[in-house]
């Protein structure tokens, strides 16, 4: 009976035990596997801060037109100073400045005493040298009729010819001088070359002037209806520089109003001294409220290239040249070499290397390497109404 119980009490310790152990084995089995979790839980986590965090930007379409703005200069359709073209004195102005003309009106009188006397004594030498080959005309052919009855030489008959031709000449001679004299006379009215504005008067009553032009202007004449406008292109913007092309006037005198001008031609050679192309704007002044030799804000909206528009802290500047760091499937850096069109100042227009809507790293580190993995922890977009400035 002893036994029994012995044997049955040795039983349940035994099991007793076997559970314990068993209990302590998956103690050991949780306690060993927690702490390979952890493990693999922290190598993943250093591994994720080892690679790289970064933030993207997606490459944007250039707009279909980009607008730029460029100083213009704005001059007289026609321009010109007035001289004296006849020596004299000033008797009489009629204009002064400020005084819209038209073409032909008077502006000033000059009186012309020497020239006039001098024409007075043209034309009487005029009637003096007709006579005289009046008569040397009749005399030659008097002459020549005698010579046919041999009634005179050859030799004389030669002479009287020569001498008929002579006076002619002398009177061809004296006919030119009298016409420059009058022309000469003519010039005491000073009349207006072409409907315009005196934008200056030099002269007064009583003035002794002299013809040319190294002498003191009688005026100073412009048109300013229309207007010219001269501005200068960059030579990366002369290829879209296309008949039809439109611009606009900004004016700080006219700060609510903006003037439409139109190009009517340009320099068709780029300038070597400053990489730039002239062109030349037409601009309608109906209203005069544009003053010629006025400075002007030309803003020019031009057809965009095939390009797209990134900020400059995506540019790397490296040996290889200018470049940018995209991001591919993978997350993995790809260095690409780009092609600058235009700098904008906060951006830049890229005409190659870069597509619209990759991926491209801000502000890249100087360590960053081709093909390393990164992590993207922010993407922007830009603007797709961006316009550079």
């Amino acid at each position: 009976m002893m036994d029994t119980k012995n044997t049955h009490f040795s039983k349940k310790f035994l099991h007793r035990v076997k559970i314990t152990l068993i209990c302590l084995i998956i103690l050991a089995v949780i306690g060993i596997s927690l702490r390979i979790i952890e493990y693999i839980k922290l190598r993943y986590a250093t591994q994720q801060q080892a690679i790289l965090s970064v933030a993207t930007i997606k490459a944007a379409q250039s707009p279909k037109n980009v607008e730029i703005v460029l100083p213009g200069n704005i001059q007289a359709w026609h321009e010109t100073t007035i001289y004296a073209r006849t020596n004299g004195y000033v008797v009489n102005w009629i204009v002064d400045i400020g005084d819209h003309v038209k073409k032909g009106d008077l502006l000033a009188e000059i009186s012309t005493p020497e020239v006039n006397a001098q024409l007075r004594q043209t034309e009487a030498d005029l009637k003096t040298a007709e006579a005289n080959h009046y008569l040397a005309e009749t005399t030659a052919k008097r002459w020549q009729n005698l010579w046919k009855t041999d009634s005179v030489s050859k030799q004389e008959t030669d002479e009287k010819v020569s001498n008929e031709k002579a006076t002619a000449a002398i009177v061809m001679s004296t006919l030119a001088n009298r016409d420059r004299l009058r022309d000469l006379v003519s010039f005491e009215r000073v009349v207006a070359p072409f409907d315009g504005v005196i934008m200056s008067r030099t002269t007064d009553i009583g003035r002794l002037i002299n013809a040319g032009s190294g002498t003191v202007p009688l005026f100073r004449i412009v048109q300013s209806n229309p207007l010219r406008v001269y501005i200068r292109v960059p030579e990366y913007f002369s290829d879209n520089i296309m008949p039809g092309l439109t611009a606009e006037l900004h004016l700080p005198q006219h700060p609510r109003k903006n003037f439409p001008a139109k190009l009517i031609g340009t320099a068709k050679a780029i300038d070597v001294s400053t990489r730039t192309l002239l062109i030349q704007l037409q601009v309608d002044n109906a209203e005069n409220e544009l003053l010629a030799g006025s400075y002007a804000e030309v803003h020019l909206k031009l057809p965009a290239k095939d390009s797209v528009i990134l900020p400059v802290n995506t540019l790397i500047f490296r040996a290889e040249g200018m470049q940018v760091a995209t991001i591919d499937g993978d997350s993995k850096v790809i260095f690409k070499s780009i092609t600058i069109g235009h700098d904008f100042g906060d951006t830049v227009e890229v005409v190659a290397g870069v597509k619209p809507n990759e991926s491209v790293i801000l502000n890249p580190p100087d360590s960053l390497l081709n093909g390393q993995e990164v992590r993207i922890i922010s993407t922007n977009t830009m603007s797709k109404d961006i316009q550079p400035s």
